[in-house]
């Protein structure tokens, strides 16, 4: 190998070395510290000392759309729903608290909201998707048996820009589901939109993000055959 091959195969390894590291840095900007959300994990911690999770209730677990879900029990009379919802949250979020949110009790049935943050960061649908099927698969290895609903990533004024990021999400998260068992998908998307195919305006707060009570009867509607 003469001298001019040698350091051209150097320059192209320092090249490959360069991009990986460049994304994994995308990657990591995309996704923020999960320890922003300690607190509100520890006061989930408090609650359970106080009140222990009711075996075989319905766990919901996402972000600020199921946080906000302030009328769940009202709504899903049938069952008895726990919500642990955190604002803000992306599937990697979960991922990192699951063992002291989740698998830390023993649910009949677990719905998760996550993706809508994961969307709006900036990620890509390839990373999402490998972030939920970690979720999924240390659920099955933790709670086998226990289903798990992934609830679609819901459109909204505020974000209907990335409209096509989320629908390509919804519909990898769906092929997942009914390619894995015991995981369902929720279609919250669809029945959101008025009849031209726009997300109807008068089923969010003032924000255009986070859903009022129309919003939720929806989510309501599109839940209880899965209940």
């Amino acid at each position: 190998m003469t001298k001019q091959n040698l350091m051209n195969k150097i320059n192209h390894g320092w090249l490959l070395l360069a991009i990986l590291a460049l994304a994994t840095t995308g990657y990591a900007q995309k996704t923020a510290d999960p320890t922003r959300f300690e607190n509100s994990i520890v006061e989930y911690e408090t609650q359970d000392k106080e009140q222990p999770f009711p075996s075989g209730a319905v766990l919901f677990v996402g972000s600020s759309s199921v946080r906000m879900w302030k009328s769940m029990d009202e709504d899903l009379p049938q069952v008895k729903a726990v919500n642990r919802g955190f604002g803000g949250s992306q599937f990697s979020d979960l991922l990192y608290y699951i063992d002291r949110i989740v698998t830390c009790y023993q649910p009949s049935k677990i719905f998760i909201y996550e993706g809508d943050n994961d969307i709006s960061s900036g990620k890509k649908t390839s990373e999402i998707m490998a972030d939920a099927k970690k979720v999924r698969q240390r659920i099955a290895s933790k709670l086998p048996g226990v289903p798990v609903y992934f609830i679609a990533a819901k459109p909204s004024v505020a974000r209907w820009k990335l409209r096509k990021k989320y629908q390509q999400l919804n519909s990898e998260l769906a092929i997942y589901a009914n390619n894995t068992p015991n995981t369902g998908f929720v279609n919250v998307w669809d029945p959101a939109l008025d009849q031209n195919g726009e997300v109807r305006t008068d089923i969010f707060l003032e924000d255009n993000l986070h859903m009022n009570e129309k919003g939720y009867a929806i989510w309501k509607k599109a839940i209880e055959p899965f209940l």
